[in-house]
């Protein structure tokens, strides 16, 4: 396990800071929330990542797929939550046999990867297969760092934009829950854990309240080009994180 510590007051205060801007964007865009938080919350302790953060994340797709209940689409997501069941299994194992730091190099070149392909131009229809392999990667990635949302924004990049949030809302639901479970079978998912995310996920919700009041702003195209954005820095740092 990790190094068990106690973040001073004012690592809290950045952590409930950091949590509250990924809430905002999440909730703008659809994803986001482990992009933007994951990275900094791993350098003021471990713990945070990949159990509170997933904790937060529950949270927040709970409120996200009640706001947007009537553009989710059950028979689409069924192939990527079919996806995601090994894709968690395999990415609770990898965090058995694998540093931090190779899975910081590994998930940054896979998003990487993800955004090239998409400034590419290679339309990702959400077809069964596409929402399969988008489930299973997320499932892995989610599970072993808490950031899964970039293989299921790719594939629904194109959508109309409550389409997008409500669709990843639902999925991260069953998403964390079953990641959370995972977590707890190989003792990454406790008490110690739990309440490192309670001062979190207040945060949470208020970066959910103000998007919510402010999401008339955004159009279309500022959507996918933040989603793209999110998904290169994070990629980026996490690379970078490796080498330092």
């Amino acid at each position: 396990g990790f190094a068990q510590t106690n973040p001073e007051l004012m690592e809290i205060i950045i952590a409930v800071l950091v949590i509250f801007i990924g809430s905002y964007v999440q909730s703008s865009i659809g994803f986001g929330l482990a992009i933007i938080a994951a990275p900094v919350l791993f350098f003021i302790d471990p713990l945070f990542v990949p159990a509170p953060i997933t904790l937060c994340a529950l949270t927040l797709s709970l409120a996200n797929a009640v706001k947007h209940w009537h553009s989710i689409s059950f028979e689409g997501l069924k192939f990527a939550i079919l996806g995601r069941i090994p894709g968690t299994v395999a990415g609770g194992l990898l965090l058995l046999w694998i540093d931090q730091q190779q899975l910081a190099l590994w998930l940054g070149i896979s998003v990487i990867s993800a955004v090239l392909l998409s400034l590419a131009n290679v339309v990702l229809k959400p077809t069964p297969g596409a929402l399969l392999s988008a489930g299973f990667l997320s499932g892995f990635m989610g599970t072993s760092s808490s950031i899964g949302g970039p293989p299921m924004a790719l594939v629904l990049q194109h959508q109309e934009n409550d389409f997008i949030r409500a669709n990843l809302a639902a999925f991260f639901v069953i998403s964390c829950l079953l990641s959370l479970v995972m977590l707890s079978t190989i003792d990454r998912f406790g008490a110690e854990q739990f309440f490192l995310a309670l001062p979190l996920l207040p945060a949470t919700l208020v970066g959910y309240w103000v998007a919510m009041r402010t999401l008339h702003l955004i159009s279309h195209q500022n959507l996918r080009r933040g989603s793209l954005f999110l998904c290169a820095v994070s990629g980026s740092a996490a690379i970078v994180s490796y080498w330092i």
